[in-house]
């Protein structure tokens, strides 16, 4: 790999500041000989990159048919090809659909289908997932084979035009996915992902001797709008992992130089479960912008590699983002932005200001709780054929977020989890996300997902998920001491699991976790009312809700399972 002096030696630093198109983006690069794109050994150059999205665009408007939505399926890994036809799609006023390959059978089809796309780029380690699937009017390009490379050829020596490109012209259609029903596919269109792109250059500082490391997935929206926009708009190089890899993590941002990188999900509890050295700190990043990582995670990934983590919200679809400033209390989000209120789903009422003990617990949860709703100009552009789905989101003139906030009184938000995740003890709205990053705390979490089961009687009972180890004893002197934990957030019941499952962007399934509930094969604890310890929830514990308070449930964990996974209660 080159050093950093040798990539800005001499160096084309142009910047597209002023573009109102990712196309203009993507030609500007045209004729800058600096190494733009690392990946495995391969190295590009910003000129090459542009020159190759020139021939795909020519080849992708001679397949296009006459009438056809000018869209194209890319079904791939972090390759090089992707950020190809994400700028080729750019320069023919096209729109890629990012098809996620952790979908199958029928359920990845009918993306394929819904999003209507004529042309689907693929590679040879995805063909198994195609095979057998009817897609009329489908054509495959695959990438890596004397096929493609042919089919290419004639294109060679293609210039970048801009000229065919709007800022209106959509550019991705990129599933979002939701506890319930098909993934949506939302629109975003040049415009507004070239302003997001100018949007985190200014915000951050990014210039063009920075380099992204993207290793999330491309299918995704996150590693589009916050990692390629930004780099593209500033110059700045990109280097690709084909999947994330948390072993990796610090040899590729070393070899690449990089500076920065965006996050989701686990992806930063992943890194750091991986083994400490000496040397951490040495490393060439300077921040990590993403979301999910939580307060604990976020502090532990500072002190070990000296890299801050700015925690930001932004709702996939565009509609209301918040931003971190400095002065930002702890386990808050950012300052509301005028438009931004937390209103009652129910009464559409803003919702009163959050009140919090000295220990920043909250008080009143149940008035201060209420979805994040944005009443003023927003870019949400709208979902691929699915009004319905709009209607849910863009209703009484506003854009409803479907997440949970509260509002401290210096107008600070707080981050309360999913609508689907409101949890309701003794007529009491609890924050599951609150009650995560306490919990996260705990010595023995990697990770923790806090969601509502049904109580039998009314409302719900709180129930946890650890990925890691778990002492009942430890476990409940460990909840005493925590000064913000309120009496009703002290979960009920704890399921613990060696590794937390996770949606194909690394975030908790919890949509998987509350579905499941008491009935999985994990050892569940159970601390029953009125009793300060916890003990294995079993079949009989659930035989009579009446008389238990806990959850009917199919069984509990048998005793050799719990020998089994190591969990068996210290004695001491």
């Amino acid at each position: 790999m080159e050093s950093k002096e040798s990539r800005s030696s001499g160096a084309t630093t142009a910047t597209a500041t002023s573009t109102a198109t990712v196309a203009e983006l993507v030609a500007v690069r045209y004729g800058d000989h600096r190494p733009g794109l690392w990946y495995e050994d391969l190295v590009l150059t910003h000129h090459e990159v542009a020159a190759g999205a020139a021939a795909r665009a020519a080849l992708l408007t001679d397949l296009l048919p006459p009438g056809a939505e000018p869209h194209v399926g890319v079904l791939l890994d972090n390759t090089p090809e992707y950020p190809l036809w994400l700028s080729a799609a750019a320069l023919a006023g096209a729109a890629v659909a990012g098809i996620n390959p952790t979908r199958r059978g029928p359920e990845l089809a009918r993306d394929i289908l819904h999003t209507e796309c004529r042309t689907l780029v693929t590679e040879r380690a995805h063909l198994p997932l195609l095979a057998g699937l009817e897609l009329p009017g489908v054509r495959l390009l695959v990438t890596g084979t004397e096929e493609y490379e042919d089919l290419l050829a004639p294109y060679e020596g293609a210039v970048p035009d801009a000229s065919r490109a709007a800022p209106g012209d959509r550019l991705l259609l990129y599933f979002t996915s939701g506890s319930t029903g098909a993934p949506k596919a939302a629109i975003c269109s040049q415009g507004r992902l070239a302003a997001a792109g100018r949007s985190l250059v200014g915000q951050f500082g990014v210039g063009p001797d920075d380099v992204h490391y993207i290793c999330m997935p491309m299918f995704h929206g996150n590693a589009v709008i916050a990692d390629w926009a930004p780099a593209l708009v500033a110059g700045a190089g990109v280097a690709l992992r084909r999947r994330f890899s948390a072993s990796r993590f610090l040899a590729d941002v070393r070899a690449y130089g990089a500076t920065y990188f965006t996050y989701v999900g686990r992806a930063v509890s992943y890194v750091l479960a991986t083994e400490e050295r000496a040397d951490d700190r040495d490393n060439p990043l300077r921040l990590g912008f993403g979301t999910e990582a939580g307060a604990v995670d976020a502090a532990a990934f500072e002190r070990r590699f000296g890299v801050r983590l700015v925690e930001g919200y932004g709702s996939s679809e565009g509609g209301a983002a918040v931003q971190w400033s400095p002065g930002t209390p702890s386990g808050a989000v950012g300052r509301a932005t005028p438009g931004l209120v937390v209103l009652d789903p129910q009464t559409r009422k803003e919702c009163p200001a959050a009140v919090l003990d000295a220990a920043g617990r909250l008080l009143n949860g149940d008035e201060a709780i209420g979805e994040l709703v944005n009443k003023g100009p927003n870019p949400f552009e709208g979902y691929w054929r699915n009004p319905s789905a709009e209607a849910e989101r863009r209703h009484d003139g506003c854009y409803w977020t479907g997440d949970l906030f509260y509002r401290d009184a210096d107008g600070y938000l707080y981050f309360a989890g999913r609508t689907d995740d409101r949890i309701r003890v003794d007529s009491e709205n609890l924050a599951a996300a609150m009650i995560e990053n306490i919990l996260a705390r705990y010595e023995g979490a990697a990770a923790v997902a806090v969601y509502a089961v049904p109580d039998p009687v009314t409302g719900d009972q709180v129930m946890a998920t650890i990925a890691g180890t778990f002492d009942p004893t430890t476990f409940t002197t460990f909840l005493a001491a925590q000064p913000d934990l309120g009496t009703k957030m002290t979960p009920s019941f704890v399921r613990v699991v060696e590794r937390m499952p996770v949606t194909a962007t690394n975030k908790i399934h919890r949509a998987q976790l509350r579905r499941e509930g008491l009935h999985c094969n994990d050892p569940v604890w159970w601390r029953p009312p009125g009793e300060q310890t916890y003990r294995l929830l079993t079949p009989e514990d659930t035989a009579d809700p009446a008389t238990t308070k806990a959850p009917r449930a199919c069984g509990g964990p048998s005793s050799s399972m719990v020998r089994r996974q190591g969990l068996e209660p210290r004695t001491r």
